[in-house]
């Protein structure tokens, strides 16, 4: 349509969300669909923030707010990033937007001009390369291997930084796989970083609790402290809470480009929900003993999975360090036939087809730049996992 903006022809909408809409579609229509699209806590809000919430109300807190945040929550932001990552900052130097989307997306419009590029390791999740793409810049992917965990090495990040580099995108544990970077293998990834003094660090902190085995999660400018003036730390609520539908993130960065995002979002969407960001304030200050509990039941999905996948013929699942995901490898179903009759060309083709012939929804592993993949949300219950997995080992059982 001519009428239409062509910088929308540089971008895709959302697999994740389109999986999910479909597996709803086919739920209406009476099939037994399984969902494993959404990268959704399947928990309720803990029941001390929403009564943050009913407070705020009750008190009449539905006024607009500052731009990008009361300053109440900006406080606990601060609070937490000192007390749980060892990074000190102002109020200032804090954003607040509607979801962790929006702080990514609104930094990238403050900094990129056209032909800047963003170094974006693969997997990765699937709204990174095409905001980056909306904002003008140009995507750098960086392969990270299942033999390799998922991860990249130093070596690849020196070899993908050019003089146009301007961001290198971080996220550990990482969305689509799971895969989280030690201290050690952070480190040789801020050691280069330090060398290209132009490259700035954006790094994603979504998962940042749902660590498993000991896992210990540490973020770049906690590891190397002379990255400070140059990275911008994210996070959020929606995750660590179960509040993705609160829509609430933040960002820690240097003030010039805190102002900067403020300035985007002052004309875009102007303030995050108020209601949500008082119950932001008790999330953050309130009692943590739900990430625990939620820890606790991640970790127990995680190994049911992957120990069922691993079981499922030309499937090979590696255990992931943090987040809700698995990322299984599906080479040895590539090129069969289903029962269905369908040749399985590609992991898109095969998602299509287990989705279609078993009721199982998956995303498959082209949205996420690493093929023959595809990835299971676990944040789900123990029987529904349970019940999808057999039928995955079906699936694949049946192909000849």
């Amino acid at each position: 349509m001519a009428f239409l903006s062509s910088t929308l022809d540089r971008v895709k909408p959302s697999p994740t969300i389109a999986v999910t809409t479909k597996a709803n579609e086919l739920k209406a229509a009476g099939r037994d669909v399984i969902g494993l699209g959404a990268g959704e806590p399947d928990f309720d809000t803990p029941q001390n923030i929403k009564d943050a919430a009913i407070a705020a109300i009750n008190a009449g807190k539905t006024k607009y707010t500052a731009v990008d945040g009361i300053i109440e929550l900006k406080k606990a932001i601060c609070d937490k990033l000192k007390r749980e990552n060892g990074l000190e900052y102002s109020t200032a130097q804090i954003t607040v937007g509607t979801g962790g989307k929006q702080t990514l997306y609104n930094a990238l419009m403050a900094t990129l001009n056209a032909g800047d590029e963003v170094i974006i390791p693969a997997p990765y999740w699937v709204s990174y390369p095409d905001m980056v793409l909306l904002a003008g810049g140009e995507p750098v992917f960086v392969e990270g291997p299942m033999q390799t965990g998922y991860k990249i090495t130093a070596e690849q990040l020196e070899a993908a930084i050019t003089p146009k580099t301007k961001w290198f995108i971080f996220n550990s544990p990482s969305n689509p796989t799971g895969a989280g970077y030690s201290r050690d293998e952070l480190k040789a990834l801020t050691d280069v970083l330090m060398r290209h003094p132009h490259v700035w660090v954006m790094t994603d902190d979504m998962y940042e609790h749902l660590a498993f085995d000991g896992f210990e999660f540490c973020t770049p400018a906690e590891v190397e402290p002379g990255l400070y003036d140059r990275t911008l730390t994210c996070n959020g609520v929606s995750k660590a809470y179960a509040m993705t539908g609160w829509r609430i993130g933040y960002a820690a960065g240097p003030v010039a480009l805190i102002k900067a995002m403020g300035k985007i979002q002052s004309q875009s969407t102007s303030n995050p929900c108020s209601i949500s960001q008082w119950a932001a304030v008790e999330a953050l200050n309130g009692p943590q003993d739900y990430i625990h509990e939620s820890r606790a039941a991640f970790q127990r999905r995680r190994d049911l999975v992957v120990g069922m996948l691993n079981q499922a013929e030309g499937v090979k699942c590696p255990t992931p360090e943090g987040a809700f995901y698995v990322y299984p490898n599906i080479a040895g179903c590539i090129g069969k036939t289903s029962a269905g009759g369908v040749k399985i060309t590609d992991d898109e083709v095969f998602a299509t087809a287990l989705l279609e012939e078993t009721g199982v929804a998956v995303v498959f592993g082209a949205a996420f730049g690493l093929s023959p993949n595809f990835r299971v949300s676990y944040a789900t219950s123990d029987a529904a996992l349970t019940e999808a997995c057999t039928r995955i080992q079906s699936f694949c059982k049946g192909l000849k």
